[in-house]
């Protein structure tokens, strides 16, 4: 029997990698922090010492107090709420059916070909369908400025994503003798998915509702070309009424900013034990 030797990292070693990480956390969180912090100073403040702490005038809690109606802060949180949770809950559940089929189906020509189209246009830019696809939307059929239409696209640009990383867990992680076993159960396809597949899906699902999250709660580009009317604006969009053309208020935008960064936050602390667990299951072959 040959004798195993377990080498032990020297303490040395683990210093030297938990003072790295400690600085590079430090350095991650640092533009944060001037945000906290200069979302409680004053314009004048924030220009002249933007890394001083307090204002010398005090906390300037009014800043959020203004943030909140300038920007109409309810309705602007409204607004990005309902479109990030309907488009992230529809692409849970279609991309995770579709990433079902195709990986108990993929013997089929159809499935091979339709898998690799979807990955194929994930190295498509979205500049690059940008133009024709508002001019479509936009000059065409003039179904702009509605919730419904951004929910859609939301759902049609984070679609390949999505069934990547469910493919990859379901094809490793979720074995077929589970459903040999319940057919035998008298279940059909649809009982076989809903109650037996998709709570075992967890994990991929959790890390890509924080992804996907992420994505659609801070995304300026395609609300600001679909939603043109004040009233529907997200909170990215809300924010960017702080902006004049000759100067801008600091103040206000970092209060804004803070706002617009705790739902996220508290999401993200529900959920964080799933993201490492479901990527690398979703990337590992067993």
């Amino acid at each position: 029997m040959q004798n195993s030797i377990e080498l032990k990292p020297s303490s040395k070693g683990i210093a030297l990698r938990t003072a790295a990480a400690v600085f590079l956390l430090c350095l991650y969180f640092f533009p944060f922090f001037l945000v906290l912090i200069n979302s409680l100073k004053r314009k004048v403040q924030i220009v002249k010492y933007p890394l001083r702490l307090i204002d010398e005038s005090g906390l300037q809690w009014g800043n959020y107090k203004a943030a909140v109606v300038k920007m109409d802060f309810a309705r602007s949180f409204f607004n990005s709420l309902s479109i990030t949770v309907f488009s992230v809950c529809i692409l849970l559940v279609f991309s995770s059916m579709a990433a079902y089929f195709l990986v108990r189906h993929s013997n089929w020509k159809s499935s091979k070909v339709t898998f690799a189209l979807m990955m194929a246009s994930m190295a498509v830019p979205f500049q690059v369908v940008m133009i024709p696809l508002i001019s479509i939307y936009g000059g065409m059929f003039h179904i702009l400025n509605s919730r419904t239409v951004l929910v859609l696209m939301n759902f049609g640009f984070g679609t390949a994503m999505c069934i990547f990383m469910c493919h990859g867990f379901i094809k490793s992680n979720i074995p077929i003798a589970l459903e040999e076993a319940a057919v035998i159960d008298g279940c059909n396809p649809h009982t076989i998915f809903f109650l037996i597949v998709f709570p075992l899906l967890k994990p991929i699902l959790s890390t890509i509702a924080i992804l996907e999250t992420l994505g659609f709660w801070n995304d300026y580009l395609l609300p600001s070309l679909v939603l043109g009317k004040k009233e529907l604006y997200t909170l990215p969009l809300a924010i960017r009424t702080f902006y004049g053309t000759f100067s801008n208020d600091y103040g206000n935008i970092m209060a804004a900013l803070v706002l617009s960064m705790l739902p996220v936050i508290v999401l993200y602390i529900f959920l964080q034990k799933y993201i490492v667990g479901g990527i690398v299951s979703g990337a590992v072959k067993s």
